[in-house]
């Protein structure tokens, strides 16, 4: 009977210890399939981007995803002052990389953006371009008199048509060719319209002029002519994926993005 008895708990104690294993093996199987499901998971981001900053933000992208796959990045690239308007009626945004220090100081103090969740990433210059081809003579920023038509970003929502506008007046230049200014609604545009000789010159950012082969820069403004141009990105504070806007926010600041940024042309600040 001892025997028996012995044999008996000896086959309840094994099947608690095998019922316990498939338990905890059940209960490791589902964790990891949550795991892998939440990896798996697909994300979208909206960036709303200066137009300027297309180029090197699509290359950004692309490494950025190769290492996140589960979260897609979208741009929405234009003139910095529109993309602010969109972002504070409400438009739903992740992301904002301005071209200017006060549209984005703009939804800070409306409380879009927190001050800690952004930073002026990366620096630009300011040149006078035209056609590959011009006979026109124009070499400086005083030439532009000598023009039919300039191109120019409108001032109140291009950052860059802003920056030109002081620089002429600081030169004494506007007054003389307020007239045959022909307006872009964002950077890009105004590059457009040189690289297709419907003007005779235009004003556009550094790293813009340096990824047309159809134009040629004959003059740099000089900082002292109008305000720093500075570019700001933050996280939108009601974005709907915070965890991954501030996954793509602080990869934008990592070597290997600032490096691409670098080399479309634009000065890293840190």
């Amino acid at each position: 009977m001892k025997k028996l008895y012995f044999l008996f708990s000896l086959m309840m104690l094994l099947l608690l210890v095998i019922s316990g294993c498939s338990t905890n093996d059940q209960s490791k199987t589902t964790e990891g399939q949550k795991k892998q499901a939440a990896k798996q998971e697909k994300v979208e981001l909206t960036v709303s981007a200066a137009a300027s900053l297309q180029d090197a933000l699509t290359d950004i992208k692309a490494e950025f995803q190769k290492e996140h796959p589960n979260v897609i990045v979208n741009f929405n690239f234009g003139a910095s002052g529109a993309l602010q308007q969109q972002i504070s009626q409400g438009a739903p945004v992740d992301l904002f990389f301005s071209a200017a220090e006060d549209k984005f100081q703009k939804l800070v103090q409306d409380g879009l953006i927190e001050k800690k969740n952004g930073t002026d990433l990366v620096a630009n210059d300011l040149v006078l371009v035209v056609p590959k081809d011009s006979k026109k003579g124009i070499n400086t920023f005083e030439d532009l008199t000598k023009a039919d038509k300039v191109a120019l970003g409108t001032p109140e929502t291009v950052p860059a048509g802003q920056y030109g506008k002081e620089t002429l007046n600081k030169l004494n230049v506007w007054k003389g060719i307020e007239g045959k200014v022909v307006y872009g609604k964002d950077v890009r545009q105004v590059l457009t319209y040189i690289e297709t000789n419907n003007v005779d010159a235009g004003i556009v950012y550094k790293t813009d002029a340096l990824i047309s082969q159809k134009v040629k820069i004959v003059a740099t403004a000089k900082d002292n002519t109008h305000q720093p141009i500075i570019y700001p990105v933050g996280v939108i504070k009601n974005s709907s994926h915070l965890n991954e806007a501030q996954l793509f926010y602080d990869y934008l600041q990592n070597d290997k993005s600032m490096k691409t940024l670098e080399k479309y042309g634009f000065k890293g600040l840190k």
